[in-house]
């Protein structure tokens, strides 16, 4: 029997939005039984830094840069595709341990790769110790179970566990792809359904959704205060 997910085909957004229907997604995920897939865009050259990281990691001009409810390290959105998968508490990816969650979903990133006929692995690198998570740059630092192909780094992602369920975030280099993020998305939702033996049903984003992300977003997710200093203040 198929496990039965949702799959959001979400537009381009700016750089909070997308933060905010991220952490919106894994507070309702209690709510669900079910995943749910985004794939999506931003409107803008961005740079996303991980939860802990040094706000001056980032570039200071060019860019928008905003954290990350998620760890891992500095990610360029300009030319990468994105995705989000969020699982709910009692969903069996979330009895495994955090390296074998990475495990799971990135056996499918892999596999969509393997559909563009590019010949990829799941790296066992570790993070060195000698580089300083604060500043670490996310695709020119390989760890356990990324993706990576020809001595480079095609996919990484990084994660965020709460009472709800897990939020992973991924990034996807698109140069890999050629640039064709349509045939990317194709295959990766090819590969969602192959790898992890599920079906979609098309996400319902509802308007109420939107108007507390929106919220969200300004609150936190546009201010100095959370992307410089990782604080904010719940209204």
């Amino acid at each position: 029997m198929k496990d039965s997910w949702q799959l959001w085909l979400d537009d381009v957004r700016s750089p909070a939005m997308n933060m905010a229907i991220d952490e919106q997604l894994l507070k309702e995920a209690q709510h669900s039984v079910k995943p749910v897939l985004r794939i999506y865009g931003w409107d803008r050259p961005a740079v996303s830094i991980g939860f802990v990281q040094a706000y001056a990691a980032a570039p200071q001009k060019g860019y928008s840069i905003v954290r990350r409810p998620t760890g891992g390290g500095v990610v360029f959105h300009d030319q990468d595709l994105t995705y989000t998968v969020v699982i709910p508490l009692e969903h069996r990816i979330c009895k495994l341990d955090r390296v074998e969650s990475y495990r799971e979903i990135h056996n499918a990133v892999q596999s969509a790769f393997s559909r563009l006929g590019l010949n990829t692995d799941l790296t066992s690198d570790e993070i060195p110790k000698h580089v300083d998570r604060a500043f670490m740059q996310c695709f020119t630092t390989p760890t356990r179970y990324d993706v990576v192909g020809d001595g480079k780094k095609f996919a990484g992602s990084a994660q965020r566990r709460t009472r709800e369920g897990i939020l992973h975030q991924g990034s996807i280099d698109l140069k890999a792809a050629h640039g064709d993020r349509k045939m990317l998305v194709q295959y990766l939702i090819e590969a969602f359904q192959t790898e992890l033996k599920i079906e979609f049903e098309k996400f319902e984003c509802n308007p109420d959704f939107l108007a507390t992300v929106s919220v969200l977003a300004k609150n936190k997710y546009e201010t100095e205060s959370w992307n410089m200093h990782r604080q904010y203040s719940r209204v």
